[in-house]
């Protein structure tokens, strides 16, 4: 079969196949990290003398930085050019992720962690706009996400692993001190293999980018700060109102840009706009799972790190499983039935795990986990592809941006939204887990909602090619 490349690509040294598995390294990579620094964070908290939702703050720090400032990214992968903001990207990562291993105290490490995500913000969009110009049609592109997801999804498996056993013998440091060897390798893999792309003419939107940035931050903080203190606190009403008069400026000024940051016609897609709220939805449980089970499994089920990393395997197993199936489910029966479908299995994961009362592991907590992990590859992969599906030339960037923004803003506020309802409902500062997996299953109960609804005005409308 014939297949087509971006003419900037021909240039390419290693074949394509190869390159996506050198892209997706960078999503192995900080996906590896995440799920050490998971499996780390009770450790963490100890070390540092962390109050739970000073360790929220710890994990939303991160998850702020990537909201605010991935869209961003994204437009500076279209502008600059893709490799460029990889490398630079991955280079910011790699320094930070020192950084929070050096860390002494609570506030150095959010620093760390903050940087982080503004390094992750910069590399997610940068390498996932060079795999839709490495493959440029929508089924090319549905298989190459498969694989992308795959790949990231063997980031957690190994993550769940290795967090435990090098938390249990290094210490939590260690956990940040992997990402500064591998990145500093896929940064030379990217530079050798991949030649550079011009980026795209036109102007920066530096208004377009301040207003949206301070508007995600701004709704992400209000979010963060209401765990602590209440959605009724002057500081958290103030920093939400602040978010939504930064929204509307944005969209005052990307209908007048000649250069948007992001050109507000690509949400007339219905595909863009329910990838972008399913993602939004699927960001805060993601982000719930991986946050509250570590602190579950060893506060209430009594399991050691090591232990808690060995147990969650079968998520990170099906998470492979989901990813590499999601382009088949989609061939089998359409984009817009395989995200409710997808979403289903998840959804049953949740409510299992809520109504079990287990106070040790047992054989339920497996078929939960097995149902959360399978869901997860499945919805991201899927809602990712229906994201990205149709992008043309030079909006790459743009849409990687949009849906990977919208799935860390909906994980920073998930997260805050989910850990401020775990406080309120447990006793002595600590964490009510039920109520947190319930929220979880509501906000994915709500996603799938938004896909049904989707998925029948498809039907109505003439069918488009996938």
């Amino acid at each position: 079969m014939t297949t087509t490349i971006h003419p900037s690509l021909t240039g390419l040294r290693i074949p394509r196949g190869s390159a996506l598995a050198v892209l997706a390294s960078s999503m192995f990579l900080i996906v590896l990290d995440g799920a050490m620094v998971n499996l780390a964070a009770q450790t963490i908290r100890q070390g540092l003398g962390l109050a739970s939702a000073e360790l929220a703050i710890v994990a939303n720090s991160y998850l702020i930085a990537v909201a605010g400032l991935v869209l961003l990214g994204g437009r500076l992968a279209d502008v600059l050019g893709a490799r460029r903001m990889f490398l630079i990207g991955m280079s910011v990562y790699v320094a930070a992720s020192a950084l929070c291993a050096l860390a002494l105290s609570g506030p150095m490490l959010i620093v760390g962690r903050i940087g982080q995500g503004v390094g992750a913000a910069m590399t997610i969009p940068a390498a996932l706009a060079l795999v839709l110009v490495i493959y440029t049609t929508a089924a090319d592109r549905t298989r190459a996400l498969g694989v992308w997801g795959a790949v990231t999804a063997a980031g957690s498996l190994i993550g769940v692993f290795a967090g435990g056993m090098l938390t249990e013998a290094l210490g939590w440091q260690s956990v940040f001190w992997v990402p500064v060897p591998l990145g500093l390798i896929a940064m030379a893999m990217v530079w050798k293999t991949i030649p550079p792309i011009p980026g795209k003419a036109g102007r920066f939107d530096v208004a377009g980018a301040l207003s949206i940035t301070a508007a995600i931050t701004a709704l992400a903080l209000g979010s963060v700060n209401a765990a602590e203190v209440g959605w009724t606190s002057p500081i958290t009403l103030i920093a939400l109102s602040a978010g939504l008069a930064a929204l509307l400026v944005f969209i005052s000024v990307e209908r007048r840009s000649p250069h948007p940051l992001v050109p507000l016609n690509v949400f007339r897609h219905i595909s863009v706009s329910t990838a972008s709220a399913v993602m939004m939805l699927l960001g805060g449980t993601l982000t719930s799972v991986f946050f509250f089970l570590p602190l579950y499994q060893q506060g209430v089920l009594g399991m050691g790190a090591l232990e808690t990393g060995l147990a969650q395997v079968p998520i990170a197993v099906m998470l492979i499983v989901g990813s590499l199936l999601a382009p088949v489910l989609s061939k089998s029966i359409g984009l817009e039935g395989a995200l409710p479908t997808s979403l289903t299995a998840l959804l049953a994961g949740f409510v299992w795990i809520a109504i079990n009362p287990a106070t040790s592991f047992t054989w339920q907590h497996i078929g939960a986990f097995i149902l959360l992990g399978l869901g997860l590859g499945l919805g991201i992969v899927t809602g990712m592809t229906m994201a990205v599906r149709d992008s043309a030339e030079g909006e790459s960037g743009l849409l990687s941006g949009v849906v990977n923004a919208a799935q860390s803003l909906g994980g920073a506020i998930g997260l805050a939204v989910l850990a401020g309802i775990a406080l309120t409902a447990g006793s002595a500062g600590e964490m009510n887990f039920t109520a947190a997996f319930i929220g979880a299953a509501t906000l994915v109960a709500a996603a799938i909602a938004i896909s049904g609804v989707n998925a029948l005005a498809t039907r109505r409308t003439p069918a488009t090619t996938h």
